[in-house]
């Protein structure tokens, strides 16, 4: 047993660090300065779904009004689902606004509204808003600027936790730094397989070219993405385009949401199952994918076996003091005879630091600046003992066939 757990802890760390080598590699070689194209302000539309969002909602369209960009330009599109709130009667503010189309129609979920406003929006350029978030007023500004590129289908931003007040919203702080850090990462090889719910941006030929969004395990941000990227059309990412949400502040609410993400992940894996390990699709099909599904299985396999390791140290330690008694820890002269050097524990000592260092470059490439934060801390340690809850109750759901709510 103990010659199994070992081999599991070896293949854990050798996948993550390979795969974090990987990553700073790719982005210091793909890194460039780029220079600041001229400002490209076409009109677009910014979609704003809402259900029941009757105390946020205002707040993010006035985050859109303040947007540095040609208002002549820029068409902001509510679509209200049903909403059994106030929510309609909070828009009611904006009826007479140039710049503002209130919708309202029969609850369907984000994806029925996010195609209702596509085949009404005017504009050959749209994006959309989640209710319950806000952008920096250059930010649509910077996602613009990649359209100068003709061959760019959608642009990405990136995301950030509105001042995190407890250790859980920390910890995804932390963590929403670390998925800014690999989207770029991810565009310089042009392996993008999620575009935001919160302010990504398309060509609206996109979806005349592919259809519309889907359904698709109530992850549509995911499978519009792999859709494109199946069909060749190039999304990059507009790293200091920022965008902020509003974190989970319980760990139900945030056990709810991951089982969500990580079983819409796994559904759309499989559906679309021939592009992994399939060099037509590139780095994507050939690396990222391949590795994002064994990574996924080998975590979750080492998080459980060391949960195993740590119940059998338990009962060691229980029959111990059932034999010899309790004796508490002697405290002296450190012995340095006594260190632990096992090669597990130098390499999962040096995976500690290389996290640490990728977690803290991610907050300096988000926020501009080097500074060490406990939120990295949060992240790598509190995120490895209450990410394995989800995990498996999102490889149950997609064994059994299960669909996790959306809310």
């Amino acid at each position: 047993m103990d010659a199994v757990l070992q081999g599991i802890s070896y293949t854990f760390i050798f996948f993550t660090l390979y795969f974090e080598v990987f990553l700073l590699i790719s982005f210091f070689e793909g890194r460039k300065k780029e220079e600041v194209a001229d400002d490209y302000t076409p009109p677009v539309t910014v979609i704003v779904p809402c259900f029941n969002e009757e105390t946020t909602v205002l707040g993010t369209v006035e985050s859109i009004l303040n947007l540095e960009y040609p208002k002549e330009n820029l068409h902001i599109m509510v679509v209200d689902d049903g909403s059994t709130d106030g929510t309609l009667k909070a828009l009611e503010v904006y009826k007479n606004h140039p710049m503002i189309e209130v919708h309202t129609k029969e609850n369907g979920g984000k994806f029925t509204v996010l195609n209702y406003a596509i085949e009404n929006a005017k504009t050959d350029f749209v994006g959309c808003l989640d209710a319950d978030s806000f952008v920096m007023p250059d930010a649509l500004l910077r996602i613009m600027r990649k359209f100068k590129n003709p061959v760019t289908m959608a642009v990405t931003p990136s995301t950030v936790i509105h001042k995190p007040k407890n250790i859980l919203q920390k910890m995804q702080k932390a963590e929403y730094e670390y998925g800014n850090l690999l989207r770029r990462i991810l565009s310089i090889i042009d392996a993008v397989h999620i575009t935001p719910g919160p302010f990504s941006f398309f060509r609206k030929e996109v979806f005349t070219k592919i259809g519309l969004f889907k359904h698709a395990h109530n992850t549509e941000d995911m499978e519009i993405a792999m859709r494109m990227q199946k069909h060749g059309l190039k999304i990059e990412n507009a790293d200091g385009a920022l965008v902020y949400t509003v974190g989970p502040e319980t760990i139900k609410k945030l056990y709810k949401q991951r089982v969500r993400w990580t079983s819409g992940f796994l559904g759309n894996l499989i559906d679309y199952k021939e592009m992994v390990f399939n060099k037509k699709y590139g780095d994507l099909g050939v690396f990222i994918l391949p590795i994002a599904v064994v990574g996924l299985f080998v975590t979750l396999i080492f998080l459980v076996s060391n949960l195993i390791r740590f119940i059998q140290s338990l009962v060691d330690h229980i029959l111990k003091w059932k034999t010899v008694g309790i004796s508490m820890p002697q405290f002296g002269n450190f012995e340095w005879f006594f260190l632990n050097t096992n090669t597990i524990s130098i390499l999962g000592l040096l995976l500690f630091f290389m996290t640490l260092f990728i977690v803290t470059y991610a907050s300096k490439f988000t926020n501009g600046k080097w500074r060490f934060s406990i939120d990295a801390l949060y992240f790598i340690l509190l995120y490895s003992l209450i990410a394995p809850f989800w995990l498996i109750k999102s490889v149950y759901n997609n064994l059994v066939g299960k669909h996790a709510p959306w809310r």
